[in-house]
C-alpha cells in the first residue's frame, strides 16, 4: 500500500475516541494502539453488518498479516474516524484497508491493511468465508 488515500476512498466509517491510556511517554498515541483501532473497526463491521457472533460462530477470522503507515501524530484527547474498505476478497481470506482520520480531516493520520483468514474454530483450519459475512464484505469492496 504505497498510495496515500483520502477520506473519499473509504466505504464506511466508525467513530473512535482516543483514551488517556493510548498516549505513550512521548505524548502521542503509541503505535500498538493503531492496530487496536484497526481491529475494533474491522470486527465492529463484521458483527454489525456481517452478523458475526464472536461467542458462538463456528467460523472466525484470524489475523495473518497487518501493516501500518504513519503520517501525522494523534494524541489524547482527539476524536477519530476509522475508514474501512475491502481491497481483496478471496474464498477464505479478505484484505481490509483502514484509514485513521482525525475528525474533520480529509487526509489520514495513518493507514494500513489487515488480512483475515477465516478458520473453523474447532480445528483452526481455513475454510470458506461464511455467506452472510461474504455479502457484507462485498458491500465495501473496491476495484
Amino acid at each position: 500500500m504505497s498510495t496515500k488515500y483520502t477520506r473519499n476512498d473509504y466505504k464506511v466509517f466508525y467513530p473512535m475516541q482516543t483514551r488517556w491510556a493510548d498516549n505513550d511517554i512521548y505524548g502521542h498515541v503509541n503505535n500498538v494502539q493503531y492496530y487496536a483501532y484497526f481491529d475494533t473497526a474491522v470486527n465492529r463491521y463484521l458483527i454489525e453488518e456481517g452478523g458475526l457472533n464472536i461467542h458462538s460462530d463456528a467460523v472466525v477470522g484470524f489475523v495473518v498479516e497487518s501493516k501500518c503507515q504513519y503520517f501525522s501524530a494523534i494524541a489524547y484527547p482527539q476524536s477519530l474516524q476509522i475508514g474501512l474498505r475491502v481491497s481483496r476478497l478471496g474464498n477464505s481470506s479478505v484484505t481490509y484497508e483502514i484509514g485513521i482520520f482525525v475528525e474533520g480531516e480529509s487526509s489520514p493520520s495513518a493507514q494500513g491493511h489487515f488480512v483475515h483468514v477465516f478458520v473453523e474454530q474447532q480445528t483452526n483450519k481455513s475454510t470458506a468465508i461464511p455467506s452472510n459475512i461474504l455479502e457484507a464484505l462485498k458491500l465495501i469492496q473496491v476495484e
